[in-house]
């Protein structure tokens, strides 16, 4: 059950959402514990990455972190991830109610799990820390999870294709912002000293 689920996540997302839109509890209790994954996942692929090959860089030598190091970066990448998705989550909840569409928070949860699944399939790259291979694999991952992302929420939620066109944009804004603000914040801590704390 667990295993195809998954794979229907990945291959055959319509097939989970129409569940979702019905609610169906066995499903739903299987999705929220892949949402611990969906934050997991990523910090661990990228520490064993990290600290096994190095980050590259285009072709500069690798960066090594020292174990204190990849141990923090490894924890704000899993903090980042949880303020992230849990914050989507509720903001999503919350417009839910402008749209008329289902404002249950759990299904609201399993909705973004299974829209994060090709993401976090794709944080497998970080397995091989160059910057650009894990753009080349996790672009086109985020574009399909935006396609999920459209497809999913008047299908889960109940709401008009119209309706999910609104409100996946604005959720997509929302997304965009945050993006923005983290790089923003992450710029002005290294140039702050946070790489010089860190032994880079």
């Amino acid at each position: 059950m667990t295993g195809n689920l998954f794979l229907n996540m990945l291959f055959h997302p319509s097939k989970v959402f129409e569940d979702l839109s019905d609610e169906n509890a066995d499903t739903m209790a299987v999705i929220r514990r892949y949402s611990l994954l969906i934050m997991l996942l990523p910090p661990i692929f990228s520490w064993l990455g990290g600290s096994q090959l190095g980050w590259r860089l285009g072709g500069s030598e690798p960066v090594f972190f020292d174990t204190t190091g990849s141990i923090v970066f490894s924890f704000f990448y899993f903090f980042i991830l949880c303020v992230g998705f849990l914050g989507t989550v509720t903001i999503s909840k919350w417009m839910a109610t402008t749209y008329g569409a289902k404002i249950s928070l759990s299904l609201h949860l399993c909705l973004f799990t299974v829209i994060c699944t090709p993401l976090v399939t794709a944080s497998l790259a970080h397995l091989y820390p160059d910057v650009f291979f894990n753009a080349l694999v996790l672009v086109p991952a985020l574009i399909w999870s935006t396609t999920l992302l459209y497809k999913g929420l008047p299908v889960a939620l109940g709401i008009s294709p119209e309706q999910g066109l609104l409100m996946g944009s604005s959720l997509v804004a929302w997304l965009l912002v945050a993006a923005v603000s983290l790089l923003g914040l992450c710029v002005s801590l290294w140039t702050h000293g946070a790489g010089t704390l860190l032994g880079l």
